[in-house]
């Protein structure tokens, strides 16, 4: 008969009995084709409840270390093979987790937003509302592409804010352009050859190296990705982003664009993903047409997303897809789930059709604008102001400052890290050896003037020293 020390359970007694019993089992104290006691018996000898061991005998049975036999009663299962495994007080598993990043007295390179700017009420009171009114459609699946409301506020942004005319079915939405790479690889076949500006953002890349896509690299001159740069790497496919480039801020003109989709015409099986990933922000003048409305051969994919414009932590993001992509989507990717929930859904389109996201985008180029002016300034009145040269452009929520210095880039970097203070060099964005150093990417999006100020300072006297 089986006897336990019933003083030394925690918790639930038949989670007790339970893995007393297992316990035995993978010792071997109790063997293949053993009988146990039966539920009354057992009860009876411990002076505990028979559904105790009911509840018990059915946990070992679900996992298949014994087995009931009709009128007989319960046995032990053969587990040959299988060795017990030891209990830790503590685990340690030594996995390499990422570093935690570092605390700086002034970060001028950090793009995140202010948290104290999102409209955190009005979001609040949008989800309510689509709580109370939405209850059904929000436990209903969602199309593969995003639900319909949210693709039809999409279009309707696009046609006022960048005059762009699509339909809301050519729309895609997913969480995260990294994502969204991910499906055009999959739209257009990894058997492809892609370009990526250089210097550029060095997580496309990444993205594009996860699916076994070879990237190569285009060098870019004052308006942007050249022509020529495009045609001598023999890509079928070029990820750009000419209303904003990351990190040296410039726009492609009207011009270089036709270029670029001359280069996409020149051959069947030719696209250009177009990243628009801020063009919100241009503070001076109208926004320039996308590639995406100047397209007739429907080679242009264009990309967005709402991180910049909203928060990174929603994780919403979208991509426009030419007649002929989207139904191979729907004919080949349809499959696939929406990764956005249907509440985070439901909620922007409801905020984005009710003119809050609208109020919000001019609030913010408002604030960004004077934030940037702010920055400039603050450079200006440093000491930093006598050995450099701000590099200016008309969007986006970064510049570029140009160090008259002879000291290589890291060691400037690393004296600033020292010191408690992040800052972006534009060489460390380059996927190729380049002699174009000394420039540094200032973000104000989320910067404290004064610290910045400080800051600029300290970059000062480690170039003095």
């Amino acid at each position: 008969m089986l006897t336990y020390n019933f003083a030394e359970a925690q918790g639930a007694l038949y989670e007790y009995i339970y893995q007393r019993i297992k316990d035995d089992i993978m010792e071997g104290n109790l063997r293949q084709g053993e009988k146990l006691p039966s539920k009354r018996a057992f009860a009876k000898n411990n002076g505990i409840s028979t559904i105790t061991i009911q509840n018990a005998y059915d946990q070992l049975i679900s996992e298949g270390y014994i087995y009931a036999i009709p009128q007989k009663g319960y046995y032990v299962a053969k587990l040959e093979g299988m060795k017990k495994v030891q209990r830790e007080s503590s685990l340690s598993l030594n996995i390499n987790m990422p570093e935690e990043r570092p605390v700086y007295a002034a970060d001028l390179s950090d793009n995140r937003m202010n948290p104290e700017l999102f409209p955190f009420s009005i979001w609040a009171k949008v989800l309510r509302r689509t709580i109370s009114d939405k209850s059904g459609e929000l436990m209903e699946a969602s199309p593969a592409g995003g639900i319909g409301e949210l693709r039809t506020a999409i279009a309707e942004h696009l046609k006022s804010f960048r005059g762009m005319l699509v339909d809301p079915d050519q729309i895609v939405i997913g969480a995260g352009t990294e994502y969204l790479y991910g499906l055009i690889v999959q739209l257009l076949g990894n058997g492809k050859q892609y370009c990526v500006e250089n210097p550029g953002y060095r997580k496309i890349v990444q993205v594009y190296r996860q699916y076994h896509i070879t990237c190569r690299y285009a060098d870019i001159d004052e308006m942007g990705m050249t022509f020529e740069g495009l045609r001598d790497t023999g890509a079928d496919i070029a990820h750009i982003s000419p209303n904003h480039h990351f990190p040296t801020g410039i726009t492609m003109p009207a011009g270089r664009r036709y270029e670029i989709l001359a280069w996409a015409n020149e051959r069947e099986g030719r696209y250009i993903v177009e990243d628009d990933y801020d063009s919100e922000f241009r503070l001076n003048g109208k926004p320039i047409p996308t590639l995406f409305s100047m397209d007739a051969c429907e080679k242009v994919i264009y990309m967005n997303t709402f991180s910049k414009s909203l928060t990174p932590t929603i994780r919403i993001s979208y991509m426009v897809l030419p007649v002929h992509l989207i139904n191979r989507f729907y004919r080949e990717l349809s499959f696939y789930a929406c990764t956005v929930s249907n509440f985070e859904q439901y909620t922007l389109a409801a905020f984005m059709k009710q003119g809050y996201f609208e109020k919000h985008i001019n609030r913010m180029r408002l604030y960004y604008s004077r934030q940037r002016k702010k920055m400039i300034e603050a450079i200006k009145k440093s000491k930093l102001n006598e050995v450099c040269e701000i590099i200016e452009n008309d969007s986006g929520l970064h510049f570029l400052i140009r160090i008259k210095t002879d000291r290589e880039d890291v060691e400037i970097l690393q004296a600033l890290a020292e010191r408690k203070i992040r800052v972006n060099a534009l060489s460390e964005y380059f996927f190729t050896p380049s002699e174009k150093k000394h420039c540094f990417i200032i973000n104000y999006s989320n910067v404290d003037i004064e610290q910045a100020g400080k800051a600029c300072d300290v970059f000062y006297a480690i170039l003095a020293q």
